[in-house]
């Protein structure tokens, strides 16, 4: 009986020895990818440095050249359109943002005009139109909103970067985005975004086996990304942590939101997209 519990110890050591070996394996990122160390030491703000009490509202051409002109890198959103252009804008429904019902890929640009942004006079720009105010000067971290078109949105945002004489790097919550860059424009730096799926999340309701795999961010043996972009309340994911210590993965925290948290993610070396005080 003994040596029968010795073998059965024997094998559960090493079940759980290979569960482990694989769930390393499962979270490596691309390593050494030229061009990361651009990024590091800037503060990215979260749609741009907006305030909405001051009239400057989220993901507005005001909100981006408020931040160039305090130093500031930023964080935007897109979103293909009806038309093949890239709206600038983090809902596809644009009822909270412009006060207005219309879903942002079934419009065109020249409707643009008629959803103004959070009663302003500010509209939602396109990407053509935010991209020149942070040319040479601060980096944007543009995030790909898949709805169902992750080849198409991917292609589409590429095509606009092409020749764009500034610093840019790519991030997405969809996997499917990320497999595209890596295949057709693997020169790119690519991040995924990620955050604690149990407790409610930015893309809407997943299934609990869905909910599992992009928390501990098992797509990553596939997509290999560069840098993980996980909200900084979950950032105690035990599958960040073990891609921190295996493989240096870059850590970027969204969105911070005071001073003190801030410093302390920078202290730890993490880049940091902050919204709603000025740092």
């Amino acid at each position: 009986m003994k040596k029968i519990a010795r073998g059965a110890v024997g094998v559960l050591a090493a079940g759980a020895a290979a569960a482990a070996a694989g769930w390393c394996l499962l979270l490596r990122p691309r390593r050494n990818q030229p061009g990361w160390e651009k990024f590091e030491g800037v503060r990215y703000a979260h749609r741009g440095l907006h305030d909405a009490e001051a009239g400057i509202p989220e993901n507005s051409l005001a909100a981006f050249r408020r931040a160039v002109e305090q130093g500031f890198g930023a964080e935007l959103d897109i979103h293909l359109m009806a038309d093949g252009n890239l709206a600038v804008v983090h809902d596809s429904d644009l009822t909270r943002v412009c006060g207005k019902e219309g879903c942002i890929e079934d419009l065109t640009a020249a409707d643009l005009a008629d959803y103004p942004l959070q009663g302003t006079t500010e509209t939602i720009p396109l990407l053509e139109e935010v991209l020149p105010i942070f040319a040479g000067k601060t980096p944007l971290i543009v995030e790909l909103k898949v709805a169902g078109n992750a080849d198409a949105l991917v292609d589409a945002a590429m095509a606009r970067l092409e020749g764009y004489p500034g610093l840019y790097c790519v991030e997405s919550f969809h996997p499917a985005a990320l497999l595209a860059l890596k295949k057709r424009y693997p020169w790119v730096i690519r991040g995924q975004l990620s955050e604690n799926f149990f407790r409610g999340s930015e893309t809407g309701l997943l299934s609990r086996p869905s909910a599992a795999v992009m928390t501990l961010l098992l797509t990553t043996s596939a997509t290999r990304p560069d840098f993980i972009a996980y909200h900084y309340m979950d950032r105690a994911c035990p599958s960040l942590r073990l891609m921190k210590r295996l493989y240096g993965v870059h850590e970027v925290a969204w969105t911070v939101r005071s001073r003190e948290d801030m410093e302390l993610l920078e202290q730890e070396g993490v880049t940091v997209i902050f919204e709603g005080f000025v740092p």
